[in-house]
């Protein structure tokens, strides 16, 4: 791979983002109703390849069911307003109306009040009472205190999800979390991540790890780039993970770590994108924040705004444009691809001749200038 001199004494290799690559049609074509989105997680399956940000602009328990009702996975963020409040709705709505400068201050305040495990258990027994497979979220850093109250509460998967999130974290003032001890201990499947290049994915598989989160999450509301200088684009991100999953089935004697696309998501095309550099699923929350139903009111944050001491986020505001039902099925009343994600990515595998998405992981792209 050619690197390109920054300066004499730096070299960098090149990377390129979704909106830096096309994907090409192939000589053959299908008709959509032909296409099979379904994608399966250990012992899960789900109908379309849509994960829905632990982010409390996008998922309550009830948008978490009403996603798993469409086909996809809603995955609850449990230390956020519904594991810290019995009623978060009020606070929502002054998350929503807050201006400037001023949200980041407030939220900081609203997201200083305790987790509380009880919240935690009554919330995720409300989506499993319901039927859909049960996911939440939590944070390296809470994981050890709270894994136990969760699994209890009967999820059927844990999600560990940072900024950036190692195998090999050292730290002088606390111990670390040992993923590989915890996932093996641990009685239901584990997608851990963000995670950016072939190494640190080859790491965090070789923990036992179902899934692979890739990126930084939040791609629209978090400013870590600014704040810390830190990114990779993620078409060549996804793609590296999805060699890193490659070596790793070689490596482990054909296990299969799936790669999840997490962040830079912000339209059907980038779906698309995602899942022809490599990608098994996407984790959507910019899409989400634009439906009617979202508890966000038309605002999108994540854990990354609302940090005590160094915010690497912000509160976006969106335009609601439908139900989230009409968000990922349509009809679409724009032409931008905010709307009818699913049948849009059911059309680019069509469109390149591909039934499943497995397969579409092969489809030829080029770069834009």
């Amino acid at each position: 791979m050619t690197d390109f001199e920054i300066g004499r004494a730096k070299r960098a290799r090149r990377a390129y983002s979704f909106d830096g690559i096309a994907i090409v049609p192939s000589r053959r074509t299908r008709g959509p109703e032909e296409v099979n989105l379904a994608w399966q997680i250990d012992a899960y399956r789900f109908e379309i390849p849509v994960v829905a940000a632990p982010m409390d602009s996008v998922m309550s328990p009830a948008t978490a069911i009403r996603l798993g009702e469409l086909g996809g996975l809603g995955v609850l963020n449990l230390e956020g307003l519904w594991t810290r409040y019995d009623d978060p709705a009020p606070l929502l709505e002054e998350v929503a109306g807050l201006q400037g400068v001023e949200a980041t201050r407030r939220m900081q305040e609203i997201y200083e009040a305790p987790i509380s495990p009880d919240l935690i258990t009554a919330r995720l027994r409300e989506m499993r009472d319901s039927g859909v497979t049960v996911a939440g979220s939590l944070s390296p850093q809470r994981t050890k205190e709270f894994a136990k109250t969760v699994v209890d509460a009967g999820v059927d998967m844990f999600v560990i999800r940072g900024t950036t999130v190692s195998a090999e974290h050292v730290s002088s003032h606390s111990e670390p979390l040992n993923l590989k001890e915890f996932i093996y201990e641990l009685d239901v499947p584990v997608i851990v991540g963000g995670c950016a290049t072939h190494q640190a994915a080859l790491h965090l598989m070789r923990t036992g790890a179902a899934g692979v989160l890739v990126g930084f999450g939040g791609g629209a509301a978090h400013t870590t780039k600014s704040v810390l200088g830190v990114a990779v684009p993620m078409a060549s991100a996804v793609a590296d993970v999805a060699a890193a999953r490659r070596d790793y089935l070689d490596e482990s004697g054909g296990r299969y770590v799936h790669v999840i696309a997490d962040g830079s998501i912000g339209r059907s095309g980038d779906i698309a994108k995602a899942i022809a550099c490599g990608a098994d699923a996407v984790m959507v929350g910019s899409p989400f924040a634009r439906a009617t139903d979202a508890p966000g009111h038309g605002f999108h944050w994540g854990s990354e705004a609302v940090h005590p001491e160094l915010p690497r986020g912000e509160r976006v505001g969106f335009e609601q444009i439908g139900t989230m039902e009409e968000i990922l099925n349509g009809p679409s009343r724009v032409a931008d691809g905010t709307m009818n994600l699913v049948g849009a990515l059911r059309r680019a595998l069509a469109t390149t001749g591909y039934t499943e998405l497995k397969e579409f992981q092969r489809v030829e792209v080029v770069v834009q200038d």
